[in-house]
Parts: structure tokens; sequence; C-alpha cells
């Protein structure tokens, strides 16, 4: 099997190989399991053992053993400063959306646009700004003050949109939620219906 570079940022030699720097590298004090990195990257453990091999190699991630656990981290070298900011700014909005979005009152929350487009490898320029659609009972001002946050953590402008969810369900004659719908977009959050 041949990989793709991402639509995202071709640099990186896979999706999945950006999706694992972004869960490591971005959350800097925390270890992973070859199992857990797996499960979130969506690829075979075999893959996973080769793909994390190579980035210890280069000197991105370091790995240690807690008995038969491998745990694997980001490497305390000069090169992964920059690569983490990079990360930050491609693979690095839905960690960053789910978590400063998780608001009261939100059932759900999407990322959708061109940042959307990129991720799932629609071709074009490189996204300026995120757009964030919350579904859900959502204080604005909560909102506003959440989207600045990501906007500062991300380095780029996070542009959110509110919805309910009786409109998120049904978006007939709503023109923005409609092409939300039919393009695509990303869930990064949603509430678990207890």
């Amino acid at each position: 099997m041949r990989n793709v570079p991402p639509a995202l940022m071709p640099i990186f030699r896979s999706k999945a190989q950006a999706e694992l720097l972004a869960r490591v590298l971005l959350h800097p004090d925390e270890q992973f399991s070859l199992t857990d990195l797996a499960e979130h990257t969506g690829v075979a453990l075999s893959t996973m053992h080769r793909e994390v091999a190579q980035l210890i190699t280069a000197g991105i991630l370091t790995d240690r053993y807690v008995g038969r656990t491998r745990l694997i981290s980001a490497a305390d070298t000069p090169v992964v400063a920059p690569l983490r900011h990079l990360v930050m700014l491609t693979y690095g909005p839905p960690q960053v959306i789910a978590e400063e979005f998780a608001l009261v009152g939100v059932e759900k929350v999407v990322i959708f646009g061109s940042w959307a487009a990129r991720y799932e490898d629609q071709p074009g320029r490189q996204p300026n700004d995120i757009d964030v659609l919350l579904v859900g009972d959502v204080s604005r001002l909560k909102m506003y003050a959440a989207a600045e946050i990501a906007s500062e953590r991300i380095g780029k402008p996070v542009n959110p949109v509110v919805c309910s969810a009786q409109v998120w369900a049904n978006p007939e004659g709503d023109v923005l939620l409609s092409e939300i719908q039919k393009s695509p977009y990303l869930t990064v959050f949603e509430r678990d219906a207890k």
C-alpha cells in the first residue's frame, strides 16, 4: 500500500503519521502505549511499531518500558519544538477545539470549511482560519471566550457559530447548515446522550 501525503500538510508521509505526531507532541507531559496510538490513528499495530521506530531514530520520539508495555513520548531534542508548532497549526485543531469548546450546553462540536476540506484530503491552499459549529444551547459569551483561547493556542483565527440540536437535525431552510452537512466536516466533540 502506498502512502499518500495528506492535503492539509503534504510534507508528512501520511495522515496517520501526522495524527501520531499531533497526539504525542501536543501532549509533551504524557506517555502513550503503542496500542493507544494505533487505535487513535486507525492503523495496524505493526504499522505503528514501524512509524514509532522511525521517529525514535530521528530523535522526535522516545520510548520506555513499564513491564511489557512500551510507552511513547516526545523527545527532548532541538527538532521537537519547531515540529510541535507545525503540527499544532495543521493537525492540532481537532484536539484544541474539542478541549476548548466542551462547554456546558454543547452537544456536538464540528469543524467545517477549508480546514475540514484539507483534512479530508481535498486539494487547496493551507487554511487561514478554522470554522467551528457548536450544536446545542450555548452561552455566546463563553463560546467567544473559548474561540479566543483556541485561536491563541492554535495560532490561527477560530470562527465559531452556534445552532440548536433541532436545526442541526433538520437544516432545511438554513443555507449555512445545509452547506456544512453537504461538505466535508469533522466532529471533534460529542456529548454522551445519557
